[in-house]
């Protein structure tokens, strides 16, 4: 009857010791069947009555941003896998995935070895739990687990001699204790306008929400993606001018790095607000139409501390002033070379870079480019 089952969603927390990383990010089937029976004995004890819930263990181990994306895709394969297991008594309540020839059962179960460098690796687990039963469980789950859900030893050290890893702590939490979690984590390190437009990308995927980034700019949340005004027009009408504002511009542009990589991480787009097109890892300003009685246009690169080229400016050289054209803006640490190479191709302009050594602004604020000198 896998239909009257409700998914009650969480994690088994492992918290590594010094610096240390596991062997491997994956248990074999064998491997993850034992470990879930191990947590099946931790459960019985935190939540007395979960017998009558079945639960799921994925054999992996992975970071909380591939766990926190939209839709939860990890969590719904694995409650798909789970509801295909017929349903009988005894010990098969308990399923677990694990690797069968050096393969999980499906793609979203394999984690990123990219994110593997944190401290903190996360399993995922479900119970599912008859539907009359599942609004009691999941309350048990928010309140038990967070306050006393240390694991069990068996269960801690199978997985560090299983995965050779040292742990501080191995505890179980509810994917909506990971939620709040990762809110603290973010707002600790000044990201709160960030996990604004996350939290509504994850839990209310059907509203529009917004957010002022720390340096002001806009975040736009709707229909799965976020969108933001063009950097170098909002700043020149609404960005803080005040003192040096070359530095006030490289630090937006810092923090809009740093939102970009994190919502790549959570697998939810951004884009500029007035295109529709998107592309991984750069975007790009449109400005004017490039006029053909003017030379070719040409690329700037601005450079700032801590960014390398923060901005890519494609120009044509017109009498007393610059004709700026479009403004591209590298997000990611190898968008660099394409960005390039959609410049050159969609404003025709000469492949090479000339570098400002520094973030080039007119007098009211906005991104330029070096006008020619008129003899």
């Amino acid at each position: 009857m896998n239909e009257s089952l409700i998914a009650c969603p969480a994690v088994l927390a492992l918290e590594l010791a010094g610096g240390g990383s596991p062997d491997r990010l994956e248990l074999t089937r064998d491997e993850a069947q034992t470990l879930a029976a191990l947590m099946a004995d931790d459960l019985h004890t935190l939540l007395p009555g979960v017998e009558t819930a079945r639960l799921a263990v994925a054999g992996a181990l992975f970071d909380g941003v591939e766990l926190l994306r939209p839709g939860f895709p990890v969590y719904a394969t694995l409650e798909e896998l789970a509801r295909r297991i017929p349903r009988v008594t005894g010990a098969s309540g308990v399923v677990a995935f694990g690797t069968h020839e050096g393969h999980m059962p499906a793609e979203p179960l394999v984690p990123d070895p990219a994110y593997v460098g944190g401290p903190m690796r996360l399993m995922p687990w479900i119970l599912l739990v008859p539907a009359d039963e599942a609004e009691e469980m999941g309350s048990r789950m928010e309140v038990e687990l967070v306050g006393r859900g240390e694991a069990g030893t068996a269960t801690a050290d199978f997985l560090m001699r299983t995965l050779g890893m040292r742990l501080e702590h191995a505890r179980y939490l509810s994917r909506n204790d990971l939620i709040a979690l990762t809110c603290v984590q973010y707002e600790h390190v000044n990201l709160a306008p960030l996990w604004t437009v996350l939290e509504a990308a994850l839990l209310t995927p059907y509203k529009d929400e917004t957010a002022l980034g720390s340096r002001g700019l806009p975040l736009h949340y709707a229909e799965g993606r976020v969108g933001i005004p063009g950097p170098a027009a909002w700043f020149a009408q609404a960005g803080s001018k005040q003192g040096d504002a070359a530095h006030e511009f490289a630090g937006t542009l810092f923090e809009l790095r740093q939102y970009a990589a994190l919502l790549a991480a959570h697998h939810v787009p951004l884009h500029l607000e007035d295109q529709s097109a998107q592309t991984a890892g750069y975007l790009v300003e449109p400005m004017a139409e490039a006029d053909s009685a003017l030379p070719p246009p040409k690329l700037y690169a601005h450079e700032a501390a801590g960014l390398g080229m923060a901005a890519i400016t494609v120009a044509q050289p017109a009498p007393g002033k610059a004709r700026i054209l479009a403004h591209g803006y590298p997000l990611a640490p190898d968008a660099l070379a394409p960005l390039l190479d959609t410049l050159v191709g969609r404003y025709g302009a000469t492949a090479e870079i000339h570098a400002l050594g520094r973030v080039l602004l007119d007098a009211d604020g906005a991104l330029s480019a070096p006008a020619p000198v008129v003899h």
